[in-house]
């Protein structure tokens, strides 16, 4: 297939998909090499939204999981390391869980959607119930996690918080290997919980969950998170001393989420769309991570998608609809004048100095406009320019389609206000 004819991935995040498929596939596997390199235990990325984060998670999993199909990586970076390919590819179980979804109006209700997400991750394994290796006992508990009772999974918050650490045991215990675990999203269920009232519940949910898997669990291998905040130590992640948290801010890995202008270079040009170089930066390129620029992957295939069909297509916010606005609103709803004028000058191509925290709980956001500044810089509603001095950055709009939503927000206001 000539790479003029390949799909653009739009809304897929399945590495197996788009490597099959015939989608276009911008390589980021040298990620693989570098978190075996600059090893961590327990690998945390804070990344701002629709930045490929869930693609990147699948890209591990069908590298590292046994029964690993080689020729998904036939032809990418990671296929010139032979010897690296040779000693991890496809030599490890891999338990992964994308909490994207884990959402409800009640804990309840959020709290079955997560069940419903590990139980079907169990059942990925069920040659564990007939596995020589494991007692009948352990053969019980992995049947703890799937079993139903008039089509609805019986699993209680005891057995959902000891899961994930029992899944990666008797994975380990049948095959002799550690095993590794992948969490994408791990912040959508405290997003969540918090605008709906159950924010609590969740923390400690999470944290019992991410605790026994992570801390205490001698068979793993290692860990990767991903999510928008990092979400302070205290919250969720208390005794976690193998912990590597790598922010926006870390110049490790700064080219692994997001698109680099040579990527979009070569995107644009594979579909004969060179002339629309500027406009594409202009509209999504000036993303600060680490010591890297980088645009936002899903603006830039959304908009490559649409000049395929529609040549003369004008440039658009894509995020204008999507929920992460609330985020803004709020932070509209909650401004004074002050904080308005600010927001004047980063419409107006300015940048305004403000003191950050880069960890943060949900329930700490509204709490005060400094909060919120830091949570639009880390969700990717600002970016950040030059060098921070300690704790205080330089922000800015990144680009012309969060300028969009900006102006958007304020013109909603100001109708609020004088209806």
């Amino acid at each position: 297939m000539k790479s003029s004819l390949l799909k653009l991935p739009v809304e897929v995040d399945s590495f197996e998909k788009i490597r099959k498929d015939g989608f276009y596939y911008v390589d980021k596997t040298t990620l693989i090499e570098q978190l075996l390199e600059q090893w961590g235990e327990v690998n945390l990325f804070t990344r701002p939204r629709r930045f490929g984060k869930t693609l990147n998670m699948s890209m591990l999993r069908c590298f590292f999981e046994i029964g690993a199909d080689r020729s998904l990586f036939d032809g990418l970076d990671i296929s010139k390391n032979q010897e690296l390919c040779n000693t991890y590819m496809g030599k490890f179980s891999v338990v992964f869980l994308s909490l994207k979804n884990v959402d409800g109006l009640t804990f309840a209700d959020a709290k079955y959607r997560l069940t419903e997400l590990v139980a079907a991750e169990a059942e990925r394994f069920l040659f564990l119930s007939d596995s020589k290796k494991l007692s009948e006992n352990e053969k019980s508990r992995y049947q703890a996690l799937s079993s139903l009772d008039h089509g609805r999974y019986t699993m209680d918050e005891t057995i959902l918080v000891s899961s994930l650490q029992l899944l990666s045991q008797l994975l380990y215990r049948h095959y002799g290997q550690k095993t590794i675990i992948l969490i994408d999203e791990y912040d959508v269920p405290l997003d969540k919980a918090f605008q709906h009232g159950y924010y609590k519940e969740m923390v400690s949910l999470i944290r019992g969950l991410f605790g026994q898997a992570l801390k205490t669990n001698d068979a793993l291998q290692f860990a990767v998170l991903t999510g928008c905040l990092r979400v302070s130590k205290e919250s969720i992640f208390t005794g976690l001393n193998n912990f590597k948290v790598l922010s926006i801010t870390d110049a490790r890995f700064d080219e692994q989420f997001g698109f680099t202008e040579q990527e979009v270079s070569e995107l644009l040009e594979t579909y004969h769309l060179e002339e629309h170089q500027a406009e594409t930066k202009e509209w999504y390129d000036g993303y600060h991570i680490g010591g890297a620029d980088v645009y936002c992957p899903w603006d830039v295939i959304n908009h490559v998608d649409r000049l395929r069909g529609e040549p003369g297509a004008q440039p658009q916010s894509y995020w204008i609809n999507t929920s992460g606005n609330d985020l803004v609103k709020r932070f509209v709803n909650r401004a004074d004048k002050t904080t308005r004028d600010e927001m004047e000058r980063l419409i107006a191509g300015e940048s305004v100095e403000k003191e950050i925290c880069l960890e943060l709980t949900y329930d700490e956001i509204d709490q005060s406009i400094d909060n919120l500044w830091s949570a639009l810089l880390l969700i990717g509603y600002l970016t950040w320019v030059g060098k921070p001095v300690n704790s205080v950055y330089r922000l800015a709009l990144p680009n012309r389609a969060v300028r969009e939503i900006y102006i958007t927000r304020i013109q909603e206001w100001s109708k609020e206000k004088e209806g």
